[in-house]
């Protein structure tokens, strides 16, 4: 654990020492977010989209500083989330379609499933159940495409909001710290608590006001793709693997809630699903009256009960631990459903401006 406290430590030092920097190489690249360019974009003013620049330079000061903690599997998602970063800075820089950040994320997902980064819970199971293995692996790579990719979209779909993505990266791997600590994954641990470090420090560059910045795609989709891989490399040790794989899934219970708010909301109404709007989980309770910035406490209050549970259900026999996953499904449809019916900031505009 000293060594945890020592990269999160350095990191956060690195963060906040380097944020002007990077504020100043994004104005200089023109990598500014201009107000009212997309129909979500309302701030004030133009801002510099120097968030994945500095995630990914403390990352790569961390890598050279701690290069004796790199596993094979560290070194390979690291490879994977400088590809997210370099497409997501090409986004920031162009704004590209839809289908050349895919093809990117779809990249870096096969770059680690090619190097034996992937979902294997599935082979456990259906040996269990003795069904083909080939099924089995099958299976394994299509849910290891889908999570990274669905992982990566999910935070950089809710970052429309300060503070919001990095509050909830800074959550999930604090958890991701906790339990991989408890595993015994040494390694997991260490650099779980150096993206804590940098998320810490992106939150405080992301909500101040002097020389403000915003993550942009090329860092919440950084900040998502590491989530996901990281949920991929935990293998909490004597656990039934029948249970333990729905930990990372409540860990990134929160994006994934908003995700399926808004594609479900979208469809229902026939709008574009990759559209910027303001009808996420924060919007929708800033029109219920709440203010911005407790609607975003509040996000961040719910991730962090979700991923107490998260811990909890390693406690309990897998029987149990799924009942309790399907009854917080039960309890997020039922939010969903409320939350769907509720205005958003895009449905008080169009009203007024019919």
């Amino acid at each position: 654990m000293n060594i945890s406290f020592f990269i999160l430590a350095i990191s956060i030092l690195i963060v906040m020492v380097m944020g002007y920097p990077a504020v100043l190489l994004a104005k200089r690249l023109n990598l500014m977010d201009v107000p009212g360019s997309a129909p979500h974009k309302v701030h004030a003013v133009p801002t510099p989209l120097a968030g994945g620049i500095l995630l990914i330079f403390t990352l790569f000061t961390l890598i050279l500083i701690f290069h004796k903690w790199l596993t094979h599997e560290i070194y390979i998602v690291f490879a994977g989330a400088g590809l997210i970063f370099i497409f997501g800075l090409w986004d920031d820089y162009k704004g590209l379609s839809a289908w050349p950040k895919l093809a990117g994320q779809l990249i870096a997902a096969c770059v680690l499933i090619l190097s034996g980064v992937q979902v294997r819970f599935l082979t456990v199971l259906f040996e269990a159940w003795h069904i083909s293995p080939l099924i089995a692996q099958l299976l394994n790579i299509a849910i290891t495409l889908f999570w990274l990719i669905g992982i990566t979209n999910a935070m950089n779909m809710i970052d429309s909001m300060d503070g919001i993505v990095a509050g909830l990266g800074g959550i999930a791997f604090a958890c991701f710290l906790g339990a991989a600590t408890l595993a015994g994954q040494t390694a997991l641990s260490i650099w779980s608590a150096g993206m804590v470090g940098i998320c810490i420090g992106l939150y405080f560059w992301n909500k101040t006001s002097f020389n403000k910045l915003f993550l942009g795609d090329s860092g919440a989709q950084t900040i998502g793709f590491l989530l996901a891989s990281f949920g991929i490399m935990y293998n909490p040790l004597n656990r039934s693997p029948e249970s333990s794989w729905i930990v990372p899934i409540m860990l990134l219970g929160t994006p994934i809630f908003d995700t399926t708010l808004v594609v479900f909301s979208r469809l229902r109404r026939r709008q574009v699903v990759g559209s910027g709007r303001r009808d996420h989980t924060y919007h929708r309770l800033i029109a219920l009256g709440l203010s911005p910035g407790f609607a975003v406490l509040i996000t961040h209050l719910v991730a962090f009960i979700i991923s107490f549970l998260a811990f909890l259900t390693l406690y309990l026999p897998p029987f149990v631990a799924m009942l309790f996953f399907l009854l917080t499904i039960v309890l997020g449809g039922i939010g969903l459903l409320w939350l769907e019916r509720k205005p958003s900031l895009d449905t008080e505009l169009e009203g007024k401006n019919g």
